[in-house]
């Protein structure tokens, strides 16, 4: 029996005016998992309605209150780690260790959350006039739309909810298509749960084919003040677009062509299994994953024998089994899409060391591939499933410059034995994002996490995400009376 969900507005849940619904397929058995709720624009008002509603009640809330809230979701949220690695299983493939670092993560982001709301917030300013306070107070700006993907469904869903909430402001919350749940009813359900009052976070659902017209009329309506997108460049380029639009920040997180760098200092053995871990996880479908594994001329061959050694030994297949690392993609059709782009790039001289193939429904080989051409769809192109390219550099500044050598920057990894090396190199690097010693897939919840150049912009974590969804206010106050001219 399938799951069947409504739209949550209000503190409830509401039938969409249209009465229609789309179905929210599994993508490894390809039968429908969940029948949610399909929004039009109409169900978008009702939902900024009530966040609007809600807006003065929640700002005012005492911090300690608000804390106390998010505080009691994380533990919710650990206490249903099961239930949450049932649902990523069906909704999204994901394995179970994938699923149960969603939760551990996102439940410390909502702890990190509930810190911000009570640490010091704004400044005392030097004032030019004798007598005059200046202070710089950060207050929230009213009601913030937020776009969750379906990649790391927990993790994502509450990022896209928590600073906004924690500073004060109110949600409309559109959860990606292909999850729903994982990334939207089931994150505001933990919520709720914890005491998060009604309307503070609304939930709105929709159908594929309705995506654009339901994130327009969001970002249109005149009282969302704010947008957060988490997602592909080519779409975070139309949010970017609306909200710029409407005279509305928008913090955009997107995608990435990383790059894991194998020094020719790097422990060989720690070096295959950080790009193992840093390419396949999640089957590659982390903004943050190792699209390029560049290695040092010296190691090359080594490195590429071990490589395609383990990676071939990766298992693949139903990620209810345990032992599963290679799930299925987020449907037959990205598995394809992936399959296409091996086909391309082999068709133009690229060698497959393993995998290739054809995929079985979603679930697509783990493939590493060498001798890729700059003409190959691959080459620029991001992979965002279980592939990844191996190419050489004999020197540092050779590493640099194909590593840069991308319209994205989000994150990239170094494999080195010597730090100060390392930092040599990332410091040269055009990412948002840089780990040196270990390859490019981490989040921590108290970290500035955003990217650059088509990776996008603005900075989720800490107080970096707090300052996002708060407005700076001057404010002075006059402790004597001032002289005027006339």
């Amino acid at each position: 029996m399938t799951i069947t969900r409504e739209l949550l507005i209000g503190g409830k849940s509401v039938p969409p005016r249209s009465g229609r619904t789309t179905a929210d397929l599994n993508p490894y058995t390809g039968q429908p998992y969940a029948t949610v709720a399909a929004a039009g624009p109409e169900d978008v008002t009702l939902a900024v309605d009530a966040a609007q509603a809600a807006f003065d009640d929640w700002a005012a809330l005492s911090p300690f209150a608000r804390r106390a809230i998010f505080l009691k979701a994380a533990d919710l949220l650990q206490e249903r780690g099961e239930q949450a690695a049932a649902l990523m299983a069906g909704e999204v493939g994901g394995t179970r260790p994938w699923a149960l670092f969603n939760v551990g993560l996102a439940a410390n982001m909502l702890r990190e959350a509930a810190a911000a709301i009570t640490a010091p917030r704004g400044d005392v300013l030097a004032a030019q006039e004798e007598g005059a306070l200046g202070l710089a107070v950060r207050e929230p700006v009213g009601v913030v739309a937020a776009f969750s993907p379906w990649n790391a469904p927990l993790i994502l869903g509450v990022r896209s909810v928590a600073a906004a909430l924690a500073a004060g402001n109110t949600v409309v919350m559109k959860p990606s298509e292909d999850a729903p749940i994982a990334c939207g009813l089931f994150v505001a359900d933990v919520l709720a749960e914890a005491g998060l009052p009604a309307g503070v976070l609304n939930v709105v659902t929709n159908d594929p084919a309705d995506a654009a017209g339901v994130a327009e009329a969001l970002i249109a309506d005149p009282r969302v003040r704010a947008v957060n997108f988490t997602g592909s460049t080519e779409v975070g380029r139309i949010i970017g677009t609306h909200a710029a639009r409407h005279l509305k920040p928008a913090m955009l997180e997107l995608g990435g062509k990383n790059a894991i760098i194998v020094l020719d200092d790097a422990d060989l053995d720690y070096a295959v299994d950080a790009a193992t871990f840093g390419v396949f996880m999640n089957a590659g479908q982390i903004c943050m994953s190792g699209d390029r594994v560049l290695v040092h001329e010296s190691l090359a061959g080594e490195f590429t024998a071990r490589f395609a050694a383990k990676v071939a030994a990766l298992p693949a297949g139903d990620p209810a089994e345990p032992t599963t690392v290679i799930g299925p993609l987020v449907s037959a059709a990205a598995a394809r899409r992936v399959a296409a782009l091996v086909s391309d790039a082999v068709a133009k001289g690229a060698t497959v060391v393993t995998g290739g193939g054809e995929p079985v429904g979603a679930v697509h080989p783990a493939t590493v591939l060498t001798g890729v051409p700059a003409d190959a769809d691959l080459y620029y192109g991001e992979g965002f499933g279980p592939i990844c390219v191996i190419d050489t550099f004999a020197t540092d500044e050779e590493a640099v410059t194909k590593a840069n050598d991308t319209d994205h920057g989000l994150t990239a990894g170094i494999i080195t034995e010597n730090g100060t090396h390392g930092l040599r190199v990332a410091r040269r690097l055009r990412t948002g994002i840089v780990h040196v010693g270990d390859q490019s897939v981490a989040d921590e919840p108290q970290a500035p996490f955003g990217g650059f150049k088509s990776s996008g912009y603005g900075r989720f974590g800490g107080r970096w995400g707090i300052e996002a969804f708060t407005n700076t206010r001057w404010i002075t106050l006059a402790t004597q009376h001032a002289h005027y001219p006339f």
